[in-house]
């Protein structure tokens, strides 16, 4: 992932400096120091790095710091700060409103992935009940309109464009006009890809803004852009009124700081970041939760909508099970499905509070393989195997090797997903019933009192492998995801992902949390 590096060198510096013996000025510039060189490293603008440094010093200052102050904690908290003040410029985002037409027009370098980006906050909008509709304005890039035609037929989307039509500011006009006629609450314009030193190009954008008049201008920015971006972003604030910004390519494994850049160009938020290819692959963006997950401390928020927007937590039947400690075949079966929504493992294994998404780094077709091998396996269960417990396959051994037959699989690639489901299921069982963990959990995690807090963290750190837990930060790491959970009103619960060999390791991630179909 782009600035992943950053994080991993931030964090490092950061660990460094917890487990100094005294906290002295000498600590503190060797701290800003390998953060510093972290951020330039990263592409990210010499001016806003001397800033931000400057400012910490500021902030820290020894002789005005009072007597029995936490030094470590005040340093901390103002790296902190000073990192999302890098991405967050303080500018309230426009917010669409409803009963009206809202105007977004896309700008942008070429190649930035502006229209693949349209398509995808349209759908983002239009599955949270959102009409959408979306106007190709670019004339100028071959294929342009075919390929928002090919993207907007995907997703279900109206769309407007021309093959005849040369003039983009007429185009953008028509579609508009059209789409306002017929009462849709967003109407996202694509523009062509322009650089700074094309004249001509800047002139049409400016035309297409003063005749569809938006309600917001996104700029479109290529996380990849590197030391360039403080200038384009500059070049495209002078012509085009510019509200917000997307990051797109964030998947990759650019540097990423130049973008950071654009934020302090444009004075204006970031809104939304592309993590993909697929239609699903756009996230919003908080500055705060961004900066915790590029340190690895997960984004438990980001996590939670994606639940709820694909409506992962609606299964009740399944909570009702769970809470009684009762789980088929079947269950983990429609529970590997509903996750694969989701995206990519790695992407959801790195909203999880002490999770490392590297830990998946390179294995992401492999581990991807490895589930959909594992739901054939299931899929060529009859309804009796899997509405059972697993052991009606220690009774019949035939029934192994014809599941194995039917699935093009291994018998033995059967038995390990029959071991797994054990897992699961003495997972649940743990869970479940008058004792379990779901039983001490109130109805709002924010109730929670300190004992039941305290009672239900002994309950997970025996359910969680040793290794896991001390990924996981051990027991400090533990207790900032379980205030994490409870502060989204819920507990997300992600099976895990795949091992090196044979079939992906669902019972680790299970061990650690549950109740991602439903808030009891």
């Amino acid at each position: 992932m782009v600035l992943a590096d950053l994080g991993k060198r931030i964090n490092s510096a950061l660990s460094e400096f917890t487990r100094a013996p005294v906290i002295d000025q000498k600590v503190l510039d060797q701290l800003l120091r390998e953060i510093c060189a972290a951020l330039l490293e990263a592409d990210v603008n010499v001016r806003l790095v001397q800033q931000l440094r400057g400012n910490i010093k500021s902030i820290v200052n020894f002789d005005e710091l009072a007597a029995g102050i936490n030094k470590k904690r005040v340093i901390q908290k103002a790296v902190m700060d000073e990192l999302i003040k890098l991405v967050d410029p303080g500018v309230e985002p426009y917010k669409p409103k409803k009963g009206k037409s809202n105007v977004i027009m896309f700008v942008g370098l070429q190649g930035s992935g502006k229209t693949t980006t349209c398509t995808k906050l349209a759908y983002h909008y239009q599955r949270k009940g959102w009409k959408t509709a979306l106007v190709c304005a670019d004339t100028f890039r071959a294929g342009a309109f075919d390929q928002l035609k090919q993207n907007a037929a995907k997703a279900k989307i109206p769309y407007y464009g021309s093959y005849s039509e040369t003039d983009p500011v007429a185009i953008a006009i028509e579609g508009v006009e059209k789409f306002k006629k017929e009462h849709f609450d967003i109407i996202i314009v694509d523009t062509s890809g322009r650089h700074k030193q094309e004249t001509e190009l800047f002139e049409e954008m400016e035309q297409i803004q003063a005749g569809v008049q938006p309600d917001n201008v996104i700029f479109v920015m290529d996380a990849t852009i590197g030391q360039a971006a403080e200038a384009q972003a500059k070049a495209f604030k002078e012509s085009a009124d510019i509200g917000s910004i997307i990051i797109t390519k964030m998947d990759g494994h650019a540097k990423g700081g130049g973008a950071i850049s654009a934020v302090a160009a444009t004075d204006s938020p970031i809104i939304f970041v592309g993590t993909g290819e697929h239609i699903h692959d756009l996230d919003r963006f908080e500055p705060g939760p961004f900066i915790r997950k590029m340190l690895g401390m997960g984004d438990m928020s980001g996590l939670m909508e994606t639940v709820k927007d694909l409506k992962l937590d609606e299964n009740k039947n399944l909570m009702k099970k769970l809470e009684k400690g009762e789980f088929a075949i079947r269950d983990m079966r429609d529970q590997i499905s509903q996750i694969s929504k989701m995206g990519p493992l790695s992407r959801v294994l790195g909203a999880i509070p002490g999770m490392d998404p590297s830990m998946l780094a390179g294995t992401e077709e492999e581990g991807t393989k490895r589930v959909k091998k594992m739901m054939c396996i299931m899929d060529s269960m009859t309804e009796e195997e899997l509405d059972s417990d697993g052991k009606i396959f220690e009774k019949h051994q035939s029934r192994v090797t014809r599941v194995a037959r039917g699935s093009g699989a291994r018998p033995w690639e059967v038995e390990e997903v029959l071991k797994q489901y054990g897992q699961m299921a003495e997972m649940v069982k743990r869970m479940g019933g008058s004792k379990g963990l779901l039983s001490n959990m109130p109805k709002n995690g924010r109730s929670m009192n300190p004992t039941q807090m305290a009672k239900m963290q002994q309950q997970m750190q025996k359910m969680i492998p040793p290794q896991m837990l001390q990924q996981m930060g051990g027991m400090q790491g533990m207790q900032r995801m379980a205030r994490q959970m409870m502060a989204g009103g819920g507990m997300p619960g992600m099976p895990g992902a795949g091992r090196g060999g044979g079939m992906p390791d669902m019972a680790q991630m299970q061990r650690m949390m549950q109740g991602m179909f439903g808030n009891k």
